[in-house]
């Protein structure tokens, strides 16, 4: 009897679904998960150079290449960030939306579903050129939707369709929206470990680019998320990773790094 009236409950009441992703990076590209309403999140991120560059440059630990970033959220649905990036200089700012919340219960939806926006200044000083060349020249902008599931309590998946859009090419043979689709998953190996990895195909690449592929793990510690990985991606904002990744993981063009993620309360929200 009670148990019947259990599942009535259940059936009467809206249960999220929670934790589909550890952070809100799976690697590099964003993840389907929100900085919770009132928190700052404060990111690190740093990678090193290519494993193949040899023993005298202590395989790739000699060199550096750092992103840090100030998430916020604004609401539960909602979150804003900014950061700034050693990879040509570069400043970026997204706002993060959830449009549709994986739930069981009275409301049962089998997905998560979120909208990404990103700006990205490049301020690194330009070659000297025989056509003029505009502040507008040095912005790019990334719009994305995320789609993702958890499956239990162990496995979860998502897909990113993506469409970057630069507002300079380097000739007419290229186009100024690049399209690409993204994936991403986690796999929990232990209640503070889980294994996670990504890779965005691109449909139409740049010259002298390849598909970005990431693949590491998520240690939890506490109030800090600690990521470490392989990839073969330098730049860590999106625009660099989805479009202009130079290296390659067949020939040791590959980078280890780090992301570490610690948040901060700055206002108590009401659930």
């Amino acid at each position: 009897m009670q148990d019947e009236q259990n599942k009535k409950d259940k059936k009467q009441t809206t249960e999220i679904t929670t934790s589909i992703f550890k952070t809100t990076r799976i690697v590099n590209g964003q993840s389907i998960e929100n900085t919770g309403a009132g928190i700052l999140d404060l990111k690190i991120s740093h990678r090193f150079g290519t494993v193949n560059t040899g023993a005298y440059n202590f395989f790739g630990l000699d060199q550096a290449s750092m992103r840090i970033g100030l998430d916020y959220g604004v609401t539960s649905r909602l979150e804003v960030g900014i950061g700034r990036s050693t990879f040509n200089k570069e400043f970026d700012g997204f706002f993060k939306y959830r449009i549709l919340r994986q739930s069981t219960g009275k409301v049962n939806m089998p997905l998560s579903v979120s909208v990404v926006s990103t700006g990205i200044l490049r301020t690194v000083k330009d070659a000297p050129a025989d056509y003029p060349i505009h502040y507008s020249d040095h912005l790019n902008y990334v719009n994305q939707v995320i789609v993702a599931r958890k499956f239990g309590d162990y496995f979860s998946l998502q897909f990113v369709p993506t469409m970057v859009h630069y507002n300079i090419v380097p000739t007419t043979a290229f186009r100024n929206d690049l399209y690409s689709l993204g994936t991403g998953f986690r796999l929990r190996l232990s209640k503070r470990v889980n294994l996670t990895g990504e890779y965005y195909y691109q449909f139409e690449r740049l010259q002298g680019y390849y598909n970005a592929a990431s693949v590491g793990f998520d240690i939890e510690t506490g109030g800090h998320v600690f990521q470490l990985f392989f990839t073969n991606s330098t730049g860590i904002n999106e625009r660099s990773v989805i479009t202009q990744t130079d290296g390659r993981w067949a020939n040791g063009g590959i980078h280890f790094g780090f992301n570490i993620s610690r948040v901060f309360v700055v206002s108590k929200h009401k659930k």
